[in-house]
This record gives C-alpha cells, sequence and structure tokens, in this order.
C-alpha cells in the first residue's frame, strides 16, 4: 500500500472513530423542568384526552403556569415559556400567539 492509500485509510478511520463517540446534545431546560417536575403526573396520555383544558398556545402557557403555581415551583416566566415550547414541539404544535414566543404573557 502506498503511504497515501495509508494516509487516506488513517483519516477515514479516525473519523469514523471520533462519530462513533459523539454525544448527542443535553437535553433543552424545557424538556429537563417537565421531565424532573411533572412527568410523574402528567403522562403522554394526559395531554391527548379529550376534555383537555389547552387549545392554543396561550391556554397551553396559562396551563404550565398554573400547575408549576399548584405544585409550588415558583418557575420564572422564562421556565413557563421554555416548557410550554417543550410541550407544544413534541405534542402539541399548536402556532405560537402573535407569531411570538416570549416570556410575557
Amino acid at each position: 500500500m502506498t503511504s497515501t492509500r495509508l494516509i487516506v485509510l488513517f483519516m477515514t478511520l479516525m473519523g469514523a472513530s471520533a462519530m462513533s463517540g459523539a454525544q448527542q446534545a443535553p437535553p433543552a431546560r424545557g424538556e429537563l423542568l417537565y421531565t424532573t417536575h411533572c412527568i410523574a403526573c402528567h403522562t403522554t396520555q394526559m395531554h391527548w384526552r379529550d376534555k383537555k383544558l389547552a387549545h392554543d398556545w396561550d391556554s397551553l402557557k396559562f396551563q404550565v403556569g398554573r400547575w408549576q403555581g399548584n405544585a409550588g415551583l415558583q418557575w420564572t416566566d422564562t421556565d413557563i415559556v421554555e416548557v410550554t415550547r417543550y410541550l407544544n414541539d413534541t405534542i402539541y404544535r399548536y402556532p405560537p400567539a402573535g407569531g411570538r414566543v416570549s416570556a410575557s404573557r
């Protein structure tokens, strides 16, 4: 084998080795908050029930704020938006109110 082929083979193997050791990005804050504080009671089935209280972005955000308050979590507005965004991205898929996704309600 020529030295050029050996170099190409070596580089290919190094690239494959590096990719196999690549880690996934850490979960977003909204996902972490939800899985830490909410998932015990609010399984996916809870979000798909017939009598769900969230019907759009604003009502979803309101419910997230309501339930974190009931649980005494003292989340910031940013935390509420992050959990709302996580739920919306993974389950509901409502368009954000007025095309915006801010911490203010």
